[in-house]
């Protein structure tokens, strides 16, 4: 299993009124293969998934993926570090399904014929062979994240990070989604507002006012959450 570090990191912008702090110093370990990370809007649970394949640049501290540190090796992490984000459309940028997975396959210098062959072949597994030749348009919101998702995976990372990949997504396909994620044999790091999800998950972190309030077990976690929460 891959090994993600954060030893002091901390994320803060300029504002007119000031620095805005975003992340606190934080310091995590995580080696576990399905982590969630929950909290309210704002929190800074996404800044803290996306310091993971550099997204987001720490303001200080260092982010170590692998032994990889990714301010310095920013480009060797994101081939391990694959990212999917709350809305396909961020990443779907091909006429068609097809031409979308080849595009994220093209960094392995594939001839044509083979990398259509490997293409279809993801489709296949995500259950969208049959909407190869389709424009991306035309797919249904999940199968805009699924294909999102297959884009990501064909390049097989060692890492999937989801940033709210059901958000936008009505139950049925929530359910079509989440299970792919959650058959993935690769660690898989899950920002979610579906506490269902997140308590699925091996470990989970509790995102507060730009520190981790609580780390532990996902259950446990899930449960310190809801305690928090008004009413």
């Amino acid at each position: 299993m891959a090994v993600i570090e954060l030893d002091e990191v901390s994320v803060s912008v300029a504002t007119t009124d000031g620095d805005l702090v975003i992340l606190e110093p934080t310091s995590v370990r995580l080696t576990e293969q399905r982590v969630a990370l929950i909290g309210a809007n704002g929190s800074g649970k996404s800044t803290l998934a996306r310091l993971v394949n550099g997204l987001v640049a720490p303001t200080s501290g260092r982010v170590v993926v692998d032994g990889l540190d990714v301010a310095r090796e920013g480009t060797a992490v994101r081939r391990r570090v694959g990212f999917c984000f709350t809305d396909p459309s961020a990443q779907l940028v091909m006429p068609t399904c097809v031409e979308d997975v080849e595009l994220s396959l093209r960094r392995l210098k594939l001839g044509g014929k083979e990398r259509r062959q490997q293409a279809l072949a993801v489709l296949e597994r995500f259950g969208l062979a049959d909407r190869a030749d389709v424009s991306v348009h035309s797919l249904s919101g999940g199968q805009r994240q699924l294909l999102a998702l297959a884009g990501v995976l064909a390049t097989e990372p060692s890492i999937v990070v989801a940033d709210e990949p059901t958000t936008l997504l009505d139950l049925a396909n929530t359910r079509r989604v989440a299970e792919a994620l959650f058959a993935l044999e690769q660690q898989l790091v899950l920002v979610t507002h579906d506490l269902d999800l997140a308590a699925r998950c091996d470990r989970a972190l509790v995102i507060e006012d730009a520190r981790v309030r609580f780390d532990g077990p996902a259950d446990a976690a899930v449960a310190d959450y809801l305690s928090s929460v008004p009413g």
